[in-house]
């Protein structure tokens, strides 16, 4: 059924077809520098000899925590060779975190990149030996208790000392095996290990190519810019490339993402949604501080892209030349932005606001929305070019099953379905039913067979007159607002929703400046005409929302929803359980 057995076959297929040609590419002093698919096969094949001498086996846990860099896939790739099981792990996690990792996967060792993540991951091996810690770049410590510290270049030295029969342990590598056990965000809770084979991340590059196939699958150009420890991104942006032999280039993070856009000129692109909110913030505050006629413009190819999405055929022939001008004035420019050969932009990990998949598509981007979870490796559905869909994440991809269960509850079935969480069989049962994956997702499917997605179960607020409400709708609508960055809503049992609201830096320094008002957040938040700001903002909201969805009190904090305080997940998800232990005193006060 699937052309390869396993993953680490299907990248030594793409090595072949491609030779000598660029592969992974990463910023060295300023520039783009490239590894070529025949030199990323030869460190991969050294590497997974060293890993061996090294006492890794089939079965065997290696946990991986390092920014995205062309070592991340080359160590994924040697893991695996051997019959090991990457472990990936976030950046972001704390000692705590790699504590429960390290233990809960029992891992054989580690590989690490620079100081700072080394420290982190000797800190927990304190309480969990693990024989190894190997690290990309040059590190020492004073104590190492009974962990082996190794740097990446020797273990290659080492590795290339051995027979070179890398290619015959690739080939006893089953299409069944464990591949990955990647942890969950922990939005709810303690992360748990998701346990993924070579065939389930298979399954997913089939559909995920079979969705985009009439583009044309070419000589495609990657920009990976999430984490490649999420599994979004570790398919979508690892894998997948990998299956159609294309380029990959990591991303210097969203502080440079507009010069990489144009520097790398990428034909693909995934992001989460967050990413997409910050692209259209930046680009609208751009629109509004140029000319009145740029502006008009701007605003005109927006309306007219709007309508034509909506209701197709609406435009009148003046309409139409207007559209045809602003094609060229406006949309090639935005176009031009991206590095001016992207083909589509893809969104997943959470729900995509529909009027931000709007914007885009209004400018001429081919923007997908995609469903999925790490229980499934992660792809369960996506919109298809030519038949999108903004309000709904598309129909099953390929040679996947997908039903709505009696309580609303999306289920579905299929070869990237987990092989249940490691370690722990009572919730494997109860997530998977009968072969039915039980995602936690509310939605129903719509007359064309397109998944539409109202609430994660866990998260729906059902209030006190038992109106059920979803609280990421209601805060879609709030982050729109020019004067609002975050904002996470409560009102579970209770007669209403409240809610807690980060203000837009860049708003409350303008509104300060114009106010003769400090510019500082943390002051602003206890200046009463600031706050009325902020409660127009949400006023303008609330007259767009049902009676019960409405946000009758907020209050304002200073500090943002980030990874480093815990309330966001890599994949930029609100962690509400995090933030109600921190506010939900406070929130509570709001009745």
């Amino acid at each position: 059924m699937y052309e390869w057995q396993n993953l680490a076959a299907m990248f030594l297929a793409s090595a072949e077809r491609r030779g000598g040609g660029p592969f992974l590419w990463a910023k060295e002093d300023g520039h783009y520098v490239s590894k070529s698919w025949t030199e990323a096969v030869d460190e991969v094949s050294k590497l997974a000899r060293g890993l061996r001498k090294l006492g890794v086996g089939p079965g065997d846990r290696v946990v991986l925590c390092a920014e995205s860099r062309p070592e991340w896939p080359l160590a994924t790739l040697a893991i695996m060779a051997i019959g090991g099981i990457v472990v990936p792990a976030y950046t972001t996690n704390t000692v705590a975190d790699h504590i429960h990792i390290l233990a809960d996967s029992g891992a054989a060792g580690a590989i690490t990149s620079g100081a700072a993540l080394s420290e982190k991951v000797l800190a927990a091996a304190q309480t969990h030996d693990i024989k190894f810690l190997i690290t990309m770049d040059e590190f020492s410590a004073d104590q190492t208790l009974g962990t082996d510290l190794h740097n990446w270049e020797a273990v290659l030295a080492m590795g290339a000392g051995e027979p070179d029969d890398i290619a015959d342990e690739i080939a006893k590598r089953q299409i069944d095996d464990t591949a990955v056990i990647i942890y969950t965000s922990g939005t709810g809770g303690a992360p748990k290990g998701v346990m993924l084979s070579h065939k389930a991340i298979l399954h997913n590059c089939e559909g995920a190519r079979d969705a985009i196939e009439e583009l044309g699958v070419d000589d495609e150009v990657f920009l990976s810019f999430l984490p490649l420890s999420h599994s979004y991104e570790f398919m979508a942006g690892l894998f997948f490339p990998i299956s159609i032999a294309a380029q990959i280039y990591f991303s210097e993070g969203i502080e440079h993402l507009s010069r990489n856009l144009t520097e790398v000129r990428p034909t693909i692109m995934t992001a989460v949604p967050r990413l997409y909110e910050v692209m259209h913030g930046r680009i609208t505050k751009g629109v509004a501080q140029a000319s009145g006629l740029k502006e008009k413009l701007f605003n005109t190819a927006v309306e007219l892209g709007s309508r034509e999405f909506e209701n197709p055929g609406s435009l009148g022939i003046g309409d139409k030349i207007k559209s045809a001008a602003v094609d060229k004035l406006v949309r090639k420019k935005v176009k031009a932005s991206f590095g001016g050969r992207l083909k589509v932009l893809v969104s997943g990990g959470a729900p995509l606001n529909y009027e931000i998949g709007l914007f885009f598509t209004a400018l001429g981007l081919l923007l997908l929305q995609g469903y999925g979870q790490t229980e499934s490796a992660p792809l369960i559905s996506v919109n298809r070019p030519g038949r999108v869909k903004l309000k709904t994440v598309g129909p099953p991809v390929k040679n996947t099953e997908v039903k709505i269960a009696e309580d609303g509850e999306i289920l579905a079935k299929g070869d990237q379905v987990m092989q249940g969480y490691w370690r722990n069989e009572d919730a494997t049962k109860e997530t998977i039913i009968d072969g039915w994956l039980h995602t936690g997702d509310v939605g129903h499917i719509d007359e064309d067979g397109c998944i539409v997605i109202t609430d994660r179960k866990k998260d729906i607020i059902v209030n006190s007159g038992g109106d059920t409400l979803s609280p990421q709708r209601v805060e879609g609508f709030l982050t729109l607002q020019p004067e609002i960055s975050q904002a996470m809503v409560h009102g579970d049992k209770r007669p209403h929703l409240v809610g807690i609201i980060i203000p837009d830096a860049d708003f409350a320094r303008d509104w300060a400046k114009e106010n003769s008002k400090s510019g500082d957040l943390a002051a602003l938040i206890g200046d009463a005409d600031f706050a009325r700001a902020i409660d127009d903002a949400v006023g303008r909201v609330n007259t767009d929302l049902a009676a019960g969805e409405r946000v009758r009190r907020v209050m304002l904090i200073p500090d943002a929803f980030t990874t480093d305080n815990e309330m966001m997940t890599p994949s930029l998800k609100v962690r509400r359980h995090k933030v109600m232990a921190a506010y939900g005193e406070r929130l509570e006060g709001l009745y």
